[in-house]
């Protein structure tokens, strides 16, 4: 059986068929369909006369009917779709009773999507009834992804949105990442403000860290879907993640709210972290400024003419360490490239956006004489951090430019773009892919058919397959990207 365009005289045999079909659904408990509401005469009516609606009759008659549109359901604007710039839609399929769950469905499914290839679309949506184990088990089968959850048509649960790639060329969208948490004993120095500011949805108080598109096991960002980030890049390849389909993760982006100033610390590089570190990657960072009262200041390297053996022995000695720092004020807008050997610590009352190599090793050198409420001391890494200091660092923030788009670091494992719209503003071309960030509110991410809303403090995935992207709107937002 192989579905055709619908003619009105199909027109009461498909009515009959919905009515059967609705009326089989409440009998047993699920209440997707009303027919006469929806769907009614009414709605088959125009799909007919649209050239949407298709069918096919068998030896009990009409069988199967569907309709099959290039255009979408204005609920389906606010999904954050990952597939296609011309998608098409399947609505309302609707198999005989009789012949329900022989494969019929299935097929009807097969030659909607060619009928969508044929007509130009590159990717296939539709959606069912949360309640609905049978179309579930139907999308799933034919290799559909969950795309997230709308509520339509009076219903009283959501319905599942679903969605297939219709060729290898079909462009991939961007995709709202979730973020995982650092807080409570683990960031004795963060504070609120990732709630009052970004509305991050924390759990404990203090939270010092939302790690904002992270591959970092047990901290893994997530799709709206509840997909982790490592899944999606195992499960989609190079059209989502470039080269590193099969390679480690290479950056972590969080947004970091310092309350009281953090551990003066250092990271290493690749080399001594894979041989000390169990194959780990090694950590350089950069940092962009977003909200810091006047005289705020950073600990960036150590001051000129100190030696490893007197940095030593004033570590050893606990206070004795803050008069060898070297100090840099800062203010909103500073960028701070942080290699690996850099001796660092945010200050008080900063709120940044850093971006790094996805590795989680932090060596303390000193951490303020901090007790806990039992009186313990956070554990220094005295040792391994005068493996890796480089004592020849000097580095000074540098002032982000004002201009609708500037690369303001181009480094060894990253890049970075920073975007100021005033309108409109292009994002620049993925390399491998992108993580892309909201700064301000009032943003929106567009691209050819579609967009949508860019939330302060929200970053999206880029992928590497990505269409051309615009930020509308005015505000600022920053991109990252590997090397």
């Amino acid at each position: 059986m192989i579905l055709r365009p619908a003619r009105m005289e199909d027109l009461d045999a498909i009515c009959a068929l919905y009515q059967e079909v609705a009326g089989q659904m409440e009998e047993h408990g699920l209440h997707q369909w009303h027919w006469g509401s929806y769907p009614s005469r009414e709605l088959v009516q125009e799909d007919i006369a649209d050239g949407d609606m298709y069918c096919v009759y068998g030896e009990h008659g009409m069988a199967i009917a569907m309709a099959i549109k290039t255009d979408q359901d204005d609920a389906y604007d606010d999904v954050n779709w990952l597939f296609g710039v011309k998608p098409g839609s399947c609505y309302r399929l609707a198999v005989k009773p009789e012949i329900q769950n022989e494969g019929y469905g299935r097929q009807a499914m097969e030659d909607a999507e060619e009928i969508l290839r044929r007509k130009g679309c590159d990717a296939m949506r539709c959606d069912t009834y949360c309640e609905n184990a049978l179309s579930i088990k139907l999308f799933a089968s034919f290799g559909m992804r969950q795309a997230g959850r709308i509520h339509t048509h009076k219903r009283q649960k959501d319905c599942i949105c679903y969605e297939k790639r219709l060729s290898t060329e079909c462009p991939m969208l961007p995709l709202r990442m979730h973020p995982a948490f650092r807080g409570g004993s683990l960031t004795p120095w963060g504070g609120t403000r990732l709630l009052t500011i970004f509305d991050k949805p924390i759990e404990e108080v203090p939270t010092g860290e939302s790690l904002e598109c992270s591959c970092v096991p047990n901290l893994e960002s997530l799709d709206d879907t509840g997909a982790q980030l490592s899944y999606l890049v195992k499960r989609y390849g190079m059209p989502f993640a470039g080269r590193f389909e099969n390679e480690a993760f290479p950056l972590l982006l969080k947004l970091i709210d310092a309350k009281d100033k953090l551990s003066i610390q250092v990271h290493p590089n690749d080399e001594y972290a894979k041989r000390n570190e169990r194959g780990k990657l090694g950590k350089t960072e950069a940092w962009l400024i977003l909200d810091a009262k006047p005289g705020s200041k950073l600990v960036y390297g150590i001051r000129k003419g100190v030696t490893k053996d007197e940095l030593q022995s004033a570590c050893e000695a606990g206070k004795a360490v803050e008069s060898l720092i070297r100090y840099v004020d800062v203010k909103p807008g500073d960028v701070c490239m942080i290699p690996a050997g850099c001796v660092h610590a945010i200050g008080e009352g900063i709120l940044l956006y850093e971006i790094q190599q996805s590795s989680d090793i932090t060596y303390r050198f000193y951490d303020w004489d901090r007790v806990d409420r039992n009186g313990n001391k956070r554990e220094l890494h005295l040792e391994k951090a005068m493996d890796v200091v480089d004592l020849t660092i000097q580095r000074d923030p540098v002032p982000a430019p004002d201009s609708p788009c500037a690369r303001v670091l181009d480094e060894t494992y990253f890049s970075l773009d920073l975007m100021h719209a005033d309108g409109e503003v292009k994002v620049p071309g993925i390399h491998e892919f992108g993580i892309l960030t909201a700064l301000d509110s009032g943003l929106t991410l567009a691209w050819e058919g579609a967009e949508l809303p860019m939330a302060k403090g929200q970053t999206f995935f880029v992928p590497n397959s990505s269409p051309q992207l615009t930020i509308r709107g005015s505000g600022r937002a920053a991109l990252a990207m590997p090397k």
